[in-house]
């Protein structure tokens, strides 16, 4: 059952509860369609959230300072996230999650195989997984769109999915996602400001799913005493990476005998603003210490 599906000239977000068996995969798809992300209460249980909390603390407590600016300095970060905890991998196929993404940004392809067509399709996979630490004090973050990583073009939209899940309850004032209600309807020469943008407030377990495409930030946190915990599964479409898996075709101990260049062609380079990172560090520095003009700083 709907819990408030708000229309898209109005400042919010509509939310529905993933608990309550009226609650249909094809109300979540459409309400993104139309507002470009969509609130889903009770996502996971309360239970699972404090499970991923307590696999992501020492990840968190550890987490070094941003550098490139991209995150406020008083966020705290994990990445990596199904290597590092099992309650994350069962977030990242949890079935109201990927049944929107499948809808959304799986990819399909009709072509000729000598006399006859042949369809191909392919399902969603990870873009990249990260748990968000925001400390009071915290900055909001520039408005963005996900998207941007893979420098998108309108006939390929959307080509990525994000899903928020509250590990704690997330609110306007420590530092809730803040996103714009149909934004990712419009062109590249509008400008995102911040007095359009509104909070999606979480209870633990509650998520926000949302289009790359959609201009969002992670907000200011103004209190004194919170910390609000999230974690983000985003995934894309499946064609978004090489045709052979150089990484497994290619042992690590020899490409390290090989020269920048090389070990960029076989996809260790980092493609600005954020494609190829580990642990938001240009690969080309953490695992062959190379530092040239093509070394990104994140």
């Amino acid at each position: 059952m709907t819990v408030s599906a708000t229309p898209s000239n109005k400042a919010s977000f509509a939310r529905f509860d993933a608990s309550d068996p009226s609650t249909t995969t094809e109300e979540l798809i459409a309400t993104v369609h139309r507002d470009g992300g969509v609130v889903v209460e009770n996502l996971i249980t309360c239970d699972l959230a404090e499970q991923i909390r307590t696999d992501l603390k020492p990840h968190f407590d550890t987490d070094v300072r941003d550098t490139y600016g991209f995150f406020p300095s008083t966020t705290k970060r994990a990445t990596g996230l199904l290597a590092i905890s099992d309650g994350c991998v069962e977030l990242a196929c949890n079935p109201t999650f990927i049944a929107v993404a499948n809808e959304l940004v799986s990819s399909s392809h009709t072509f000729w195989r000598g006399d006859h067509q042949v369809t191909v399709s392919g399902k969603p996979i990870i873009s990249s997984t990260v748990g968000f630490r925001v400390n009071p004090g915290g900055k909001q973050q520039v408005l963005h769109r996900d998207d941007n990583d893979y420098h998108p073009h309108d006939k390929k939209l959307p080509v990525m999915i994000g899903c928020v899940t509250a590990l704690t309850r997330t609110t306007k004032d420590n530092g809730a996602t803040i996103a714009i209600p149909g934004s990712h309807l419009w062109g590249p020469d509008r400008r995102p400001m911040d007095e359009e943008a509104v909070p999606a407030e979480l209870e633990a377990g509650d998520a926000f799913i949302f289009l790359g495409n959609l201009y969002h930030a992670g907000g200011g946190n103004v209190t004194r005493n919170e910390h609000r915990e999230t974690v983000g599964i985003f995934l894309c479409r499946p064609t978004l990476r090489p045709a052979e898996n150089q990484f497994l075709m290619v042992p690590l101990e020899r490409v390290r005998k090989l020269k920048p260049q090389a070990q960029r062609l076989l996809g260790y380079g980092l493609c600005e603003p954020g494609v190829g990172f580990m642990h938001y560090q240009d690969p080309m520095r953490v695992l062959f210490g190379v530092e040239d003009e093509e070394t990104v700083n994140m």
